[in-house]
């Protein structure tokens, strides 16, 4: 996955779905593993799949991990 980059996942918003962050910069509004590796993927992590996504220690996931995608109720 080539140079290493702060990658955050922030917790799933009220409405649903996931920040995704790079370095800092807000990538867009995930609502799935696939969203997640296509940001990260036109962000220049050309080699990245939704198995990398949920498998990297390089990824921080805030309020739950890969398969928590809404808010607690």
């Amino acid at each position: 996955m080539g140079g290493y980059l702060p990658i955050v996942i922030s917790p799933p918003s009220p409405t649903g779905g996931r920040r995704v962050r790079v370095d800092g910069e807000i990538l867009g509004l995930a609502h799935n593993v696939r969203d997640v590796a296509e940001f990260l993927r036109r962000s220049g992590m050309d080699d990245i799949d939704e198995e990398d996504v949920i498998l990297s220690g390089m990824i921080e996931w805030r309020g739950g991990g890969p398969d928590v995608w809404s808010a607690p109720t």
